[in-house]
């Protein structure tokens, strides 16, 4: 047993003696480390128990084999490091990044195995520590750990802000910044990123390229004029920015967003889809995707009219054509807050536009109450509903319209029907047909009535051709046309033949004088009232203007020549007859022709020019719109 003990003492000498040098080393490592200042003695120990000291010889030899090595490395890895720092100093990552990059990956090596080697160091030296306690050879060695604690200790401080490594780690992230704003040089950015991720600010690379690159993609955004956006008060012409609002929306998914969804993905995806996606929502949210889907919200809320129900199948037609653009930009989990904004703004525009819709008819209807035009023309309402009626069922809504109309029946959980749009178009049709009848019988001048009826039987015959004709079908075209020339004749009958041409056509006394004279001046009163009060009467359509002026000249002027060529030989029998002659053929003729003339160019509607409308957009704009659509607005909000 003696003999094992001196073997464990000799072998515990001959470590120490190794240890010495090691001391040395340490202690040359620099002004930091010059508390070690002593040569390291052997180590005498002191054991309590005969069992124990050969357990004791096993540990402290395993534990010399295993560290002695590690304990010998550390000096020169300390001056390796303060190399590197010295070399990071000067350098710069804006004009060598990869070199800059390489020597920051060098330090943080050889910080982790300054770290771990003197940790290792530091509990074997706790342990001899432990094992002969109260040997006076230890004292050196008790000096040396306190210095291995301070090399351990260097890593955290390097990392420290302030720090050498924090302050290398500030300027890749100033460098990745700009490179960020480039998004030129990928490699650059992940090899970067790479050495940032490694010391745990992978979360500030990813604040960082967000807040860079909302900054873009506003300054892109800001660049088309999108003030209009913010605007909460534009009901009134809202309808002006929907064109604007639809290509700049189109232009901002196709190559703003769709721009940093690619960045996003290049840079990011490597590191995981969640992140490279939560990036990209954020851009988006943060940049201003969202004001695009509010502006669609504003106008969906407005009140409901017919022209709402125009505007909300324009949003509904940009969003749908822009859907596969959205579902590849938006469709991951992580844009939850831009897909249930959209959705909730789809479900209200298909709901809205059913429910106009279906109103229709009943607003239609609603407008007995107002008045007839007083010049007997097509009322601004009908035109207003006939034009709308078109512009519905054109291609630019038609389609829009039935997948709107599609839509809403499955979200009923019912059937579409194929006949669905004529039934209410020949319903919108029925009501006005109503209100016809009913504005006729408000003219307390029956010839103006019959006016009134053929002014709108020959607007109703001059659909054909368009979309709303064609919806309604030749039976009802030529109905009209029939209507249209009934009301023609009784017009005729009722102003002209009944009262004013028997006066030139009487038989029986004409030679008298006085007779012929009386039936003269009753023929120039009655002319001259029904020419006053007829020259603020209208005929809408110029072909039927010009059709009832010729038949007004063929007619009356024709009776007039008779009469006064008969009339002539009474005159010269009484040269005071002549008189009383107040119109030639001429004047008589002009008058007539000048019969029937709208005020105003806007209010005419002709057949050629509903011929040149046939499935073309048409635009409900000035006086026209403003008038009728207030109207309309005004019985649903009454409703």
């Amino acid at each position: 047993m003696a003999k094992n003990l001196e073997a464990a003492r000799n072998l515990l000498k001959a470590s120490l003696d190794k240890s010495k040098q090691v001391g040395i080393e340490l202690d040359e490592t620099g002004s930091r480390l010059r508390e070690i200042n002593q040569r390291l003695v052997p180590l005498e120990v002191e054991f309590r128990e005969v069992y124990n000291h050969r357990t004791t010889y096993v540990r402290v030899k395993n534990q010399v084999d295993c560290v002695i090595g590690p304990i010998a490395a550390i000096p020169r890895v300390y001056k390796a490091i303060i190399e590197l720092e010295k070399a990071i100093a000067f350098s710069e990552p804006h004009t060598e990044l990869f070199s800059y990059l390489f020597l920051i990956r060098r330090l943080e090596e050889g910080l982790k195995f300054l770290g771990s080697h003197s940790l290792l160091a530091i509990r074997w030296l706790e342990g001899v520590f432990e094992l002969f306690e109260g040997d006076e050879l230890l004292m050196n060695l008790k000096d040396s750990s306190g210095v291995l604690k301070k090399l351990h200790g260097m890593e955290e401080s390097c990392h420290i802000q302030g720090g050498l490594l924090s302050n290398a780690l500030d300027k890749l992230e100033i460098e990745l910044g700009k490179l960020f704003a480039l998004t030129s040089s990928l490699g650059e950015i992940h090899a970067i990123m790479e050495r940032l991720k490694a010391n745990g600010r992978l979360e500030k690379c990813v604040s960082l390229f967000v807040e860079i690159r909302v900054s873009i993609a506003k300054r892109r955004l800001q660049a088309l004029g999108l003030d209009y956006l913010d605007d909460v008060k534009i009901s009134n012409n809202v309808e002006i920015y929907i064109e604007q609002w639809s290509k700049d929306l189109e232009l901002a998914l196709k190559q703003i967003f769709d721009h940093e969804y690619k960045l996003s993905k290049k840079v990011f995806e490597k590191i995981g889809s969640n992140i490279w996606m939560t990036c990209f929502a954020r851009i988006s949210i943060e940049s201003g995707i969202l004001s695009f889907i509010q502006f669609g919200n504003e106008v969906a809320n407005m009140k409901n009219d017919p022209i709402k129900l125009l505007t909300l199948l324009d949003i509904f037609k940009v969003l749908n054509n822009l859907r596969m653009d959205f579902n590849r930009l938006y469709g991951s989990s992580a844009c939850i807050e831009i897909q249930n904004p959209t959705r909730d703004l789809v479900k209200r525009l298909v709901e809205n536009a059913y429910d106009i819709f279906q109103q229709l008819p009943f607003q239609v209807g609603s407008q007995r109450q107002f008045s007839p035009p007083q010049d007997g023309s097509v009322p601004r309402l009908v035109k207003f509903i006939t034009n709308y009626c078109n512009q519905l069922l054109g291609e630019d809504y038609k389609a829009t319209l039935i997948e709107v109309l599609t839509i809403n029946q499955q979200w009923k959980q019912e059937i579409y029907e194929e006949n669905l749009l004529s039934i209410q178009f020949h319903n919108i049709m029925k009501e006005i047909g109503l209100n016809l009848d009913s504005w006729s019988k408000a003219y307390s001048d029956t010839s103006l009535s019959y006016l009134f009826m053929m002014n709108n039987h020959c607007h109703f015959t001059n659909l054909r051709g368009t979309n709303l004709g064609d919806m309604m079908g030749e039976t009802w075209l030529t109905s009209h046309d029939q209507y249209k020339d009934y009301y023609a004749t009784l017009y005729f009958k009722e102003t002209w033949e009944k009262t004013l041409l028997p006066l030139l056509t009487q038989k029986g006394t004409t030679s008298l004088i006085s007779v012929s004279i009386s039936r003269l001046k009753a023929f120039n009163e009655a002319f001259k009232e029904s020419y006053e009060k007829q020259s603020n009467w209208v005929i809408s359509d110029e072909n039927l203007r010009q059709k009832m002026r010729g038949i007004l000249v063929e007619k009356v002027v024709t009776t007039y020549r008779c009469y006064i060529q008969s009339y002539k030989a009474l005159v010269e029998q009484d040269s005071s007859a002549g008189k009383y002659v107040k119109h030639t053929e001429n004047s008589l003729e002009s008058k007539l022709s000048s019969l029937f003339q709208p005020k105003l160019a806007t209010t005419k509607y002709s057949s050629s020019s509903s011929s040149n409308n046939n499935n073309k957009h048409v635009h409900l704009i000035g006086k026209l719109k403003n008038v009728v659509t207030n109207q309309l607005r005004f019985t649903l909000t009454a409703m």
